[in-house]
C-alpha cells in the first residue's frame, strides 16, 4: 500500500536540537592546525552557530512539502520516496538514488529540468532519512535494488532507467542486474575502477594517473569508511547523541569531496545534516558500509558514465569497458562527488542526453 506522506518534525525535537547545540562542549585545537588534524574548529563553530541561530528547518520543511512524498512498506521496511510525474505523455521513468552522506535532498535542483522529459522516483535508501532506521541484518545494495524493483512495479512502471552516485551508483547497477528486463539503462556519476594487472590493456598517461590516485586511496582507507564498515554501532552513539559530532562527520565529506569551485552551500549542508539528526539515522545509514560486500553483480544493461573532475576517484574507461556495456561517457572539468548539488546544469543535461539517446525519444 502506498500512502501520501507529509514532513512534520515535532517541535520538541527542534527545541532539543537547539538546546544540545547551545551546550556543546568544544575540544581545544592546535594553533594553525588547519585541516591537518581534522575539521577546523573555527569553521565548525561557525556552522554550528548558524545551525542554532539562523537555519530555518520549518522553512525548508514547508518547501519540501510542496513535493509529492509517499511511503510504502517493502520487505518489512518503510520506504520513503518523492514521485514527480512529467507532463510529457511518452516520458520514461527514472529512479534516482542518493549515497552517503547524501539523501534525497541531493536531487532538489535537478527535479524541474529532468521532469520535463522523465517521470521521477526519488527514494530514501532504507536506513536513511524518512525511510527510517533498518532493524535487521542484510540491507545491502542488492537488497535495496530489489526493493526499488518492487517499488517501480507498484507504481506501474514496466520499463525505466536508473541513476545514482556513491552508494546510489552501486544500487543502480545492482538494479540493472536484478531487473534487466525492466531497466533500459543505468547512468552513474561515480564508478570505481580498481587496478587490474591482468587486464593487459595499454592505458593513456591520464588513465595511469587516475589509477595511481585509486591505489593511494586504497592504501590509505579513509577513517570514516573504516569505522562505518567495521563498527557502525560504535560511531553511531556519538553521532546520534551529539548534533555537533553529526555536523562534523558529514560537513567534512562535503568540504573534501566537492569541487572547491562549486562548493555545496551551507544551507544545503545544514538541511542534509538536519535530516540525519532529526530522523536519528546516523547508525543505520552507516550500516550500509558494513552490509555491502566488496564487488558487484554483473550489470548487463547499457551504462552511461559521467566523470566529474573533483570526484573522490575518476573512472578509467578501458577498465570499465571490460565490465560494463558502456554506451555513453562524459568528462567534465568541474564538479565533484555531489554533482547534482554542485553542477546541476551539467548533471541534468548528461542524464537527459543518455536516456533520451538510449531510448530514441529525443526532444518533444
Amino acid at each position: 500500500m502506498i500512502k501520501p506522506f507529509r514532513i512534520d518534525i515535532p517541535q520538541a525535537d527542534l527545541d532539543d536540537l537547539n538546546a544540545r547545540l547551545s551546550r556543546t562542549r568544544w575540544p581545544n585545537e592546535i594553533v594553525d592546525a588547519g585541516w591537518d588534524y581534522g575539521f577546523p574548529l573555527a569553521r565548525l563553530k561557525g556552522l554550528a552557530d548558524r545551525w542554532r541561530t539562523r537555519y530555518d528547518w520549518r522553512g525548508h520543511e514547508a518547501g519540501l512539502n510542496e513535493l509529492p512524498h509517499f511511503t510504502t512498506e517493502i520487505d518489512g521496511q518503510n520506504v520513503h520516496f518523492v514521485h514527480v510525474r512529467s507532463a510529457r505523455p511518452d516520458a520514461l521513468a527514472l529512479v534516482l538514488t542518493h549515497g552517503w552522506p547524501g539523501s534525497f535532498l541531493e536531487f532538489l535542483d535537478v527535479i524541474e529540468p529532468l521532469a520535463r522529459d522523465f517521470h521521477l522516483v526519488i527514494p530514501s535508501i532504507p536506513g536513511y532519512g524518512f525511510s527510517g532506521p533498518t532493524r535487521e541484518r542484510g540491507w545491502d545494495v542488492v537488497r535495496v535494488a530489489r526493493a526499488w524493483a518492487e517499488l517501480m512495479r507498484r507504481l506501474g512502471y514496466e520499463r525505466y532507467g536508473a541513476q545514482g552516485g556513491d552508494f546510489g551508483s552501486a544500487v543502480s547497477t545492482a538494479l540493472g542486474a536484478v531487473a534487466p528486463e525492466r531497466v533500459v539503462g543505468v547512468h552513474v556519476n561515480y564508478l570505481p575502477t580498481r587496478p587490474d594487472p591482468e587486464a593487459g590493456i595499454e592505458l593513456s598517461e591520464e588513465d595511469r594517473a587516475r589509477l595511481e590516485e585509486i591505489r593511494r586511496l586504497m592504501a590509505n582507507r579513509p577513517p570514516y569508511q573504516a569505522l562505518q564498515a567495521t563498527t557502525p554501532q560504535t560511531i553511531g552513539y556519538a553521532l546520534t547523541d551529539s548534533p555537533v559530532a553529526q555536523l562534523a562527520w558529514i560537513a567534512e565529506r562535503f568540504a573534501q569531496w566537492a569541487d572547491p569551485r562549486a562548493p555545496v552551500d551551507d544551507e544545503r549542508i545544514l538541511a542534509d545534516v538536519s535530516l540525519y539528526w532529526l530522523t536519528a539515522t546516523a547508525a543505520s545509514s552507516a550500516r550500509l558500509h558494513r552490509e555491502t560486500a566488496r564487488g558487484a553483480l554483473p550489470c548487463p544493461v547499457p551504462l552511461g558514465v559521467a566523470v566529474f573532475a573533483h570526484d573522490i576517484t575518476r573512472s578509467v574507461r578501458p577498465l570499465a569497458e571490460r565490465l560494463y556495456d558502456i554506451r555513453h561517457w562524459s568528462e567534465f572539468d568541474r564538479g565533484g562527488h555531489f554533482a547534482a548539488m554542485e553542477v546541476p546544469d551539467l548533471f541534468a543535461a548528461d542524464v537527459r542526453d543518455f536516456f533520451l539517446g538510449l531510448t530514441g525519444r529525443g526532444a518533444p
